[in-house]
């Protein structure tokens, strides 16, 4: 029981800091703010989707699909960034 405590917290914290990206996104509209709010609620759904699992297991590769994907847009954010710099 414990465990599903702990993993709602851990996503609710994704999800919190995927809607801080937000705001900020929405105040500046400076892209690296939408790829980092992309990348944490992605990350944070994925971890909701560990509480509707009987035995959530990290060594499942569809897990680690999401995680490169979610992490990739935060890659995908700094090129972009850095290319519209110069």
């Amino acid at each position: 029981m414990i465990d599903g405590f702990l993993l709602g917290v851990v996503a609710l914290a994704f999800l919190a800091v995927g809607v801080f990206f937000l705001r900020f996104w929405k105040n500046t509209r400076d892209a690296l703010f939408l790829f980092f709010a992309a990348s944490f609620l992605i990350e944070g759904l994925n971890r909701c989707s560990f509480l509707f699992l009987d035995k959530p297991n990290e060594g499942t590769p569809w897990i680690y699909i999401v995680r490169v994907l979610s992490y990739g847009l935060i890659l995908a954010g700094i090129v972009h960034k850095n290319r519209g710099a110069g």
